[in-house]
């Protein structure tokens, strides 16, 4: 278990590790990096005019902090917004239209969107593939209680943890047993 996630993280963090290593210890490097960037994509978060956003006046040089959370959790656009239900992403027996399930992704936005968007999204992605093997491979036995606690706690500035560890025991699952008496034939 342990190597699946330092595996999954170990790559990531160690070529930014090195990258980094690589441009900070080359002055020139990173001047031409940063000049491109803020060339490219500017310095500023602001608002460059005054307008109105859902009846609320913007002032010219407001800097916008985009609340996700809230988004996520509309309940105007999601039922039980608070309930963990993977299934509301899934076109359920022909109800939904494409343009319908489009216009209900829009209403989530875990990475962000535009020129601003995570640059991490793509290895982030790989958690659900991740979470696939382990639901696949691995029967979960959870120390101590009956339930994992969901209490959540704030982690690093604006990011959500749960507030107790989760500790729980990967039990093996056999995924394709061999047969327990092989009969051995000429062919």
């Amino acid at each position: 278990m342990q190597e699946l996630f330092i595996g999954a993280g170990d790559s990531p963090a160690s070529t930014t590790q090195w990258a980094m290593a690589e441009i900070i210890n080359n002055p020139n490097i990173l001047r031409r990096l940063r000049e491109e960037i803020d060339f490219v994509v500017g310095k500023k978060r602001e608002f460059q005019q005054e307008c109105t956003i859902g009846g609320f006046y913007v002032a010219k040089g407001t800097t916008l902090v985009f609340n996700s959370y809230a988004v996520m959790r509309d309940p105007d656009y999601w039922e039980d917004p608070h309930k963990f239900n993977p299934e509301r992403f899934l076109a359920s027996s022909g109800s939904w239209q494409e343009e319908e399930r489009r216009e209900q992704a829009m209403k989530l936005l875990p990475f962000g969107g535009g020129r601003i968007r995570c640059p991490g999204s793509n290895v982030a992605i790989i958690v659900g593939t991740a979470i696939g093997v382990m639901v696949q491979c691995f029967d979960w036995k959870i120390k101590r209680v009956y339930e994992v606690n969901m209490e959540e706690t704030s982690g690093l500035q604006f990011f959500l943890a749960l507030a107790h560890p989760l500790e729980c025991i990967p039990l093996s699952r056999t995924l394709n047993p061999l047969p327990t008496n092989p009969q051995i034939t000429d062919l």
